[in-house]
């Protein structure tokens, strides 16, 4: 068994290192399915550290292998996701985004950086275990289909074969220090609903000679509603959101038509796809009805995020061995989604949150905003709980 104090010693010695890391990623963000920089980095550093590794994974993404003795014994995939938002950067760091319009939001640098930090230290420790780690820099979380599953199209769950996964996400709802899990499913499947209302324009003071796609979109996202209230299981947690209307351009000509567009994320794979049908039922329904017509589109994105019992439960007794039993918290169900998800789907996953949140330090603001950050005390910790975590897995039975 490895000694933990050793795990401990080398994120310490590491902890700054990892920081800059996450820094110079910070610095140079690319959107989903554009990390070619990125990619180049991480390469220069798994190169830099003897880890052998395969780049143009899924286009940008990048495969790292750790052989530890016997390496055939036992498998343990780790995945830090790569991509930036589109969003503009409000922070006054040194580390700011260089790249305008392009910013880390959802802490995808910290991802990164932290499998970099874990993958230095489990190096380090090759001759001390057995089996193999398998490294999975992945590109596209932010965007359908979603890298993940490109990755695992292009094979990155084959040879070797992984008997365990793991996953780190920042939360800055969670202090510092501290970091959550939750068994079973946690995350929701996420599809974009996209809705084209099609009438016929006209002038405004003569109404009856037009079929106003206006007011027709505003009938569908009021009967939409009934897709949640009426129709969901109270006990399958559901959202329905329209966050789009676009349509028209003055205030006297009834328009020819009107885009929507929204999210649908549910927690059953059945309900799911019915859902699917009576939107489309729906809004054809009510723009029929009123002479119009709605084309519906929906973009099927990722399925609902599944812990496996057995892992998370492992990985949560070494978070507690590692931390103290005081630093680890229950996660409550999350409607976000997260393409984590497919290899939930795909091989026994715990996918688990790192707590960053520090008040006195100002990075309590949520993700996907534009002055998010990071408490980077929370780098030591997850550098050091994620290998922890995968040693730990590594020594179970193989």
């Amino acid at each position: 068994m490895i000694d933990q104090q050793k795990v401990k010693a080398l994120a310490q010695a590491f902890a700054a290192e990892t920081i800059d890391i996450r820094r110079h990623i910070h610095a140079n963000p690319e959107l989903s399915y554009e990390e070619f920089e990125t990619a180049k980095y991480v390469t220069s550093r798994l190169q830099e550290w003897g880890i052998a590794y395969k780049e143009g994974v899924a286009g940008t993404g990048v495969v790292g292998l750790i052989y530890g003795k016997n390496p055939e014994k036992c498998t343990v995939a780790l995945r830090g996701d790569m991509d930036a938002l589109p969003i503009t950067e409000t922070n006054e760091v040194f580390y700011k985004s260089k790249n305008e319009g392009i910013m880390h939001a959802c802490g995808h640098d910290v991802h990164t950086a932290c499998l970099l930090g874990a993958a230095r230290i489990l190096q380090e420790l090759r001759h001390s275990f057995e089996g193999t780690v398998k490294l999975v820099f992945q590109p596209g979380e932010e965007k359908n289909p979603g890298g993940a599953s490109l990755m695992i199209k292009e094979g990155v769950l084959e040879n070797p074969n992984p008997q365990a996964m793991f996953g780190q996400h920042v939360m800055p709802f969670i202090p510092t220090g501290k970091v959550g899990f939750r068994e079973g499913k946690y995350m929701a499947s996420a599809d974009e609903i996209y809705l084209t209302v099609k009438g016929k324009g006209g002038h405004a003071a003569l109404p009856e000679r037009s079929v106003d796609p206006i007011v027709i979109a505003a009938q569908i996202i009021t009967a939409m509603q009934q897709v949640v209230s009426r129709s969901a299981d109270p006990k399958t947690p559901t959202v329905l959101t329209f966050g789009t209307i676009h349509g028209g351009h003055a205030q006297n000509i009834i328009p020819d038509e009107v885009k929507l567009s929204g999210t649908f994320r549910a927690l059953d794979e059945e309900w799911r796809f019915k859902a699917h049908e009576l939107i489309t039922n729906i809004a054809q329904g009510i723009a029929t009805g009123l002479g119009g017509s709605c084309d519906v589109h929906i973009d099927v994105g990722y399925p609902y995020l599944c812990n496996d019992e057995a892992t998370t439960q492992l990985a949560r007794r070494a978070a507690e061995d590692y931390l103290g039993e005081e630093n680890v918290v229950d996660l409550d169900l999350w409607l976000g989604a997260e393409d984590f998800a497919y290899y939930s789907h795909q091989v026994p996953s715990c996918f688990y949150r790192l707590g960053t949140g520090n008040e006195d330090k100002g990075t309590t603001k949520g993700v996907h905003t534009p002055n998010f950050n990071i408490d980077e005390d929370a780098i030591e910790v997850g550098i050091g709980l994620m290998a922890w975590i995968a040693l730990n897995r590594l020594n179970t039975n193989g």
